[in-house]
């Protein structure tokens, strides 16, 4: 046995464990909860909590938390300890069945979008039984940790695990009823499997500490360009320096100790930016792996004397990073409905599940576009790495082919339909290598899969795969209620004839070319497809009567939650790019400026010295002349944005402070950079109060 098979899972409450630790009755109609997604049969809680606990404490945990997804991102928890007293006083370690179910942290500090009081402090967190339990692990430290969801004292959503879990309730339902049109009777669930792809940037804790900015808004705000940034294109997939394998053995080590099966690991396009992917897997366990992963990641790089950034664009002038999610669909038979196959049927069920994803991109790319918008990822989307934020399908060569066919097809006569079902039973052919990938396409079909890119890195995916799960639905509800029209026709028959008008009323999403030209964003436009620039018009489309109806039929979020979700959406853009304005300011004021004046300083006495040994230098004047123009420069500049940091006080609403903030500060924030970058180039090394671009992303 490996060291890989030893190790993986060992600080997991895995099946092994529960097999060994809880009796074969708890442990099967645990399981069966885990399969179905049927409520817990409350009378196993007891001795669940009980096998968690002493596992548990037998690998050395002393306390337990309640592990949640709140609205600002990240995850939560709050540790406490096993001890209680017994009837007789003394101190006792236990863990009931109520402590297991549900716990009440104080949520008046956690962002609701208005849905509460923030007097009102109480929430509940509840246990997620199909996220297995596991250890955190800090030094000598460990502590039984249970996925849970989050809602309010009323009920309302207060995290984004509870809409992901409606999502997949949504979607089995339709799912498993277009199953039974098909003629499906093994399917009893619909599964999705999930593989988020990680990128991050790597750069020294030494050089880290000179950066106000990075530590403050994991980003640099300030920075000129290297004179060898990416332009020599040699560090994707080249050799991996040996201080960053020694990092990533070990993050692997401390990945497959909690079970979380990481596959991949490379150079990624920028220098000192990286990637690490995952084995694919069930999507509610692959999300909270990669939350479990992100932090992970942070604490061996500290060991390592890294510091890790998951900003979107923590470097101006090179590659940002994304969370590239890949999605599936299928069945508890192990059936992926977009894997091609060489049964006919089950070609039809990959064509239907094709035009349900496109039905809903076709409705709601807009909200596909607001799902992944925040301040990094703004910066991100567009640019070079990234795709633009129109939403549009890239399906290959092959693919578009057939369902060019099929859109072009007639009255369903025998010979058409042979032509049509020769090509269907061809899909086999079809294989991620069969056709090149578009990498400047958000969705993107790689052979059995969606690949969604524009998720940011530091992003909980989970909102993206809600949001493909509900598109999904949407598709497959649509798809059902039009076979019904034709319920005397061979299904076959029926679904081709479905699938004609679904392809040609969705023809606008699919797009095949370059994402970045000029040509396609005019097009786009024609076309009416939204294509929103910054976070503020991009959470627009959540607030349209047809994105609230589909949050509402789909039972993921009511209106009033859909209304709170941009409120705190807002408001974290509003509070990040205020953090960042403000951190701006103070650079320039406090490290910059005393810069400048020392460069003056410098030169002034140079030239003094000059003058007084006869020698009068107007070169050395005009240089005084010059950096002083720039301390000018510099200050106004600042101050310019502190102007607008002071009028966005005056906005009468949320929505109208983003708006303004990402117009006007976000030119007056580029103003002062120019001048600092300027600045930068030309001042003493000696003077700069910071690691410049050439350290930061050569040196580790």
């Amino acid at each position: 046995m490996s060291q890989i098979t030893k190790i993986f899972g060992e600080l997991t409450f895995s099946r092994a464990v529960m097999r060994e630790k809880l009796s074969h009755n708890t442990y099967e109609r645990l399981i069966s909860t885990i399969h179905t997604g049927n409520p817990l049969d409350e009378s196993i809680a007891e001795p669940v909590a009980h096998a968690m606990k002493e596992w548990a404490i037998a690998e050395g945990a002393t306390h337990f938390t309640h592990w949640f997804q709140p609205q600002r991102g990240g995850t939560a928890e709050k540790h406490d300890a096993f001890i209680t007293y017994s009837e007789t006083g003394d101190i006792i370690e236990r863990f009931s069945a109520k402590q297991l179910i549900q716990s009440e942290p104080d949520a008046s500090s956690f962002p609701s979008g208005g849905m509460r009081s923030t007097f009102e402090a109480r929430g509940y967190t509840a246990w997620d039984p199909t996220s297995p339990a596991f250890l955190l692990e800090t030094g000598n430290a460990k502590t039984l940790v249970i996925p849970c969801v989050f809602l309010s004292w009323t009920g309302a959503v207060l995290d984004l695990k509870t809409p992901f879990l409606r999502s997949m309730r949504a979607l089995n339902d339709a799912g498993i009823r277009l199953q039974r049109l098909l003629g499906n009777r093994l399917a009893k669930k619909i599964v999705v499997n999930c593989g988020p792809e990680q990128e991050y940037f790597v750069v020294s804790k030494k050089l880290y500490d000179t950066r106000q900015d990075l530590r403050i808004c994991g980003r640099t705000l300030f920075g000129a360009a290297p004179a060898k940034g990416q332009q020599m294109e040699d560090h994707y997939f080249g050799a991996i320096h040996p201080k960053m394998i020694k990092f990533m053995v070990e993050l692997d080590h401390e990945l497959y100790r909690r079970g979380i099966p990481a596959k991949t690991r490379h150079n990624e396009v920028s220098p000192n930016q990286f990637e690490i992917a995952p084995l694919y897997e069930e999507a509610n366990l692959a999300i909270d792996h990669n939350l479990q992963a992100m932090d992970v990641m942070r604490q061996v790089a500290m060991r390592h004397d890294l510091y890790i950034t998951m900003h979107e664009k923590p470097f101006a002038r090179v590659n940002g990073s994304g969370k590239h999610v890949n999605w599936s669909i299928g069945d508890n038979t192990g059936t992926n409905y977009l894997e091609p196959s060489a049964s006919p049927l089950k070609n039809i069920s990959f064509l239907l599940t094709l035009g349900a994803l496109m039905l809903g991109v076709d409705k709601f790319g807009g909200l596909l576009r607001a799902c992944v918008a925040d301040a990094g990822n703004d910066h991100r989307l567009g640019a070079s790495e990234a795709p633009p934020a129109i939403m549009s399908i890239y399906l290959g060569e092959y693919l578009t082919r057939l369902i060019d066919e099929i859109e072009r097809m007639g009255k369903p006569t025998e010979q058409v339909m042979a032509n049509i079902n020769m090509g269907v039973r061809n899909l086999p052919r079809i294989s991620k290598d069969y056709s090149d990938r578009n990498r400047t396409s958000p969705i993107a079909f790689t052979g059995n899969k969606f690949e969604f890119r524009a998720v940011g890195s530091s992003q909980n995916p989970s909102e993206s795969v809600t949001l493909l799960n509900q598109l999904c639905t949407y598709g497959f509800f649509t798809i059902e209620k039009r076979l019904a029209a034709h319920k005397d026709k061979d299904i076959r028959e029926s679904a081709l004839l479905v699938l004609k008008d679904v392809f040609k009323e969705t023809r606008r999403v699919r797009f095949e070319g370059n994402g970045y030209s000029e040509e396609w964003h005019k097009q786009a436009e024609k076309l009416g497809l939204p294509n929103a620039k910054n976070t503020p018009a991009a959470l627009n489309a959540f607030l349209e009567p047809e994105a609230i109806e589909l949050m509402e039929k789909t039972h993921v979020l009511n209106e009033r939650e859909v209304c709170a979700k941009v409120e705190i959406k807002l408001e974290n853009y509003v509070k990040t790019k205020e953090i960042e304005y403000k951190t701006a300011v103070n650079i320039a004021k406090t490290e910059i400026l005393p810069a400048v004046v020392r460069q003056i300083s410098a030169v002034a006495s140079a030239a003094a010295a000059a003058k007084a040994a006869g020698a009068t230098s107007k070169v050395l004047t005009a240089e005084v002349k010059k950096f002083d123009a720039m301390y000018s420069d510099i200050k106004s500049r600042f101050e310019a944005l502190e102007a607008v940091l002071n009028k966005a006080d005056d906005k009468e609403n949320l929505h109208k402070k983003a708006v303004y903030l990402a117009d006007a500060g976000e030119k007056a924030l580029s103003m002062l950079r120019e001048s600092v970058d300027q600045a930068e180039q030309l001042l003493a090394h000696e003077f700069w109060p910071m690691a410049k671009y050439q350290e930061l992303l050569t040196v580790l």
